[in-house]
C-alpha cells in the first residue's frame, strides 16, 4: 500500500527484456504561494481508518464552531436512521487530513456564499477531488467544478443513470473486450481493457460513438456511487480510485483511425474534466514497438497528472501486476488464476464486492434514506451539512439547530460583503458628485464667457 508521502513514479516503457527508457513527465501546474508543490499520493491515503483507540482529528474555526462537513450528510443521516455502527460510518467516509479539511471548508463556503453549491454535490470527497486536480487553487478548482455542474445539466447525467439502457453491451464486449474484475490488494476495483482485440468496425455496427460515450458516463457514475462504496465496505477502508490494465498487444498507428481518435478524446476529456482523481494507477502491458510510436501521439491528449500514474510495460509485466493484484483476482489471460467460468469469462462477470447481495442491500437502503432526507428539504440539508460537527463521539445537532447555526455563522460574512458593496457604491456616488461639481464649474465658466461676448 502506498504511503502518504510517496511520490508518483515516472512513466517508463519496459521493452520486455528488462531494459527501459525513462520518459519523465513533470507537472507544470502552479501551486499556490506558501504551500509545497504536491506529490498527490493515492487519494485514499488521507482517508485510512485511525488505529484502534485513536480518535479522528477535528479542527475548529475562529468562531469556535467545528470545521464544517467533514463527512457527507447522506452517509451520516442514513447510517443513523439505519442503526449502522460508527465503524461503518468511518469506513464509508474515512478520516480526513486536517489540512485538506480546512481547504475544503474554505472552498465549500466560497461556493455556498455564491449560491453555487447544490446539495447533491456538497460532498467532501467530490470537492477534494476537484481541488486536488487544480493543485488546491480555489479559483481554478471553482471554475472546473462549475463546468462539471453545467456539463451534468447539459448532458443530463442524472437522466442517463435512470433512463439509459445499453442493451447492446454483450455484443459490444465481443468486439471491445473490457470490464471491471475484482479488486487489487488494497481493495480498489480493477478495470481491464484488451485494446489489441478491439474491432472498431464491428463496434460501430452494434453501437454508435454517442451511445458508447453515454455508456462510459453511466459506468463512471456506477463506479462512484456503487463500486467505490461497496469496495470500501469489503476492504474496511475508504476506497476512492481504481487500478486499470490496458492490454495493447498488437496495437500500432493503424489502430488509431479517425473514429478511434474521436472516441479516445471524448472519453479522455470526460474523465479528466468531470471525474478527476479517480485513477490510482494504470498498467499498459504488452507494449511493443508499434505501440511506442502510438504512445508518443497519445500522450499529447493527456494531462501530466494522469501521465504520472501510468506504467507502460512490455511482455514481462506479470511481476508488476502480481505486486498489486493477487493472482486469484487476476484473469488467466493476464497470467492469473481466475477464469470466471460460471459467467462466460472474466470480462463478462463484473465480479466484485459491488455484486455482493449483503453489501448492495445495505447501500440501497442508505441511498433510499438519502433520497427521503433530500426530498423537499434541500435548503435544510445544505444548512445542516455546512455546520456538521466533525467530532465523531459527540451527539449531532438536529436539523433546525444546524440551520440556525449556519445562519449565525454566515451572517457576519454576508454583512461584511454587503458593507463592502455599500462602501464601493458610496465611493462611486462621491466620484459622481465630484464630477457633477466639476461640470457645474465648467458650465458656469461657459455662461460667463457667453455673457462677456455679449457685452
Amino acid at each position: 500500500m502506498h504511503k502518504s508521502n510517496e511520490k508518483y513514479r515516472e512513466i517508463f516503457i519496459d521493452k520486455g527484456g528488462g531494459e527501459s527508457e525513462d520518459s519523465p513527465n513533470k507537472d507544470t501546474y502552479q501551486f499556490p504561494k506558501g504551500m509545497n508543490k504536491p506529490t498527490h499520493p493515492p487519494i485514499e491515503a488521507h482517508f485510512l481508518l485511525p488505529p484502534q483507540g485513536e480518535r479522528p482529528v477535528s479542527s475548529t474555526s475562529s468562531s469556535g464552531l467545528k470545521s464544517v462537513l467533514s463527512y457527507p450528510l447522506k452517509v451520516r443521516d442514513s447510517l443513523k436512521r439505519l442503526g449502522k455502527s460508527k465503524s461503518m460510518e468511518l469506513i464509508l467516509e474515512g478520516t480526513h487530513d486536517p489540512k485538506d479539511e480546512q481547504i475544503v471548508q474554505t472552498f465549500r463556503e466560497l461556493l455556498f456564499l455564491e449560491d453555487q453549491l447544490p446539495v447533491k454535490h456538497n460532498d467532501y470527497h467530490t470537492l477534494l477531488r476537484f481541488l486536488r486536480m487544480r493543485d488546491f487553487d480555489p479559483s481554478k478548482a471553482k471554475e472546473m467544478f462549475l463546468n462539471y455542474l453545467q456539463w451534468r445539466k447539459d448532458y443530463r447525467v442524472d437522466a442517463i443513470q435512470k433512463e439509459f439502457k445499453f442493451v447492446e453491451l454483450a455484443e459490444v464486449k465481443k468486439c471491445y473486450p473490457h470490464g471491471f474484475h475484482s479488486v487489487d490488494r488494497s481493495g480498489r476495483p480493477v478495470y481491464i481493457e484488451r485494446v489489441g482485440m478491439v474491432d472498431l468496425n464491428a463496434l460501430l455496427q452494434v453501437t454508435s460513438t454517442d451511445r458508447f460515450v453515454k455508456y462510459h458516463v453511466s459506468e463512471q457514475e456506477k463506479t462512484l456511487n456503487l463500486r467505490f462504496p461497496a469496495c470500501s465496505i469489503a476492504a474496511k477502508r475508504h476506497i476512492a480510485s481504481t487500478t486499470s490494465i490496458l492490454d495493447v498487444k498488437g496495437v500500432g498507428m493503424s489502430n488509431f483511425s479517425k473514429p478511434a481518435r474521436y472516441l479516445f478524446m471524448e472519453i479522455q476529456k470526460i474523465d479528466s474534466n468531470y471525474y478527476p482523481e479517480t485513477l490510482n494507477r494504470l498498467f499498459i502491458i504488452n507494449a511493443g514497438s508499434g505501440f511506442r510510436v502510438l504512445w508518443k501521439v497519445l500522450k499529447a491528449f493527456m494531462d501530466a497528472r494522469t501521465l504520472a500514474k501510468i506504467h507502460v510495460l512490455g511482455s514481462n509485466y506479470l511481476g508488476n501486476l502480481i505486486e498489486v493484484i493477487d493472482p486469484s483476482n487476476l484473469p488467466a489471460f493476464l497470467g492469473g488464476n481466475c477464469t470466471c467460468a460460471d459467467y462466460g469469462g472474466c470480462l463478462l462477470s463484473d465480479k466484485g464486492p459491488w455484486n455482493n447481495p449483503e453489501i448492495t442491500e445495505m447501500l440501497q437502503a442508505i441511498s433510499a434514506t438519502e433520497e427521503a432526507n433530500n426530498e423537499g428539504n434541500s435548503d435544510l440539508a445544505s444548512g445542516d451539512a455546512l455546520l456538521h460537527d466533525v467530532d465523531y463521539g459527540e451527539k449531532k445537532e438536529d436539523l433546525k439547530y444546524g440551520e440556525r447555526a449556519m445562519s449565525d455563522r454566515l451572517a457576519p460574512q454576508k454583512i461584511i460583503a454587503l458593507e463592502a458593496a455599500l462602501a464601493d457604491t458610496n465611493k462611486k456616488i462621491d466620484a459622481l458628485e465630484v464630477a457633477l461639481e466639476d461640470t457645474k464649474m465648467v458650465l458656469k465658466g461657459l455662461a460667463q464667457h457667453i455673457k462677456d461676448l455679449r457685452v
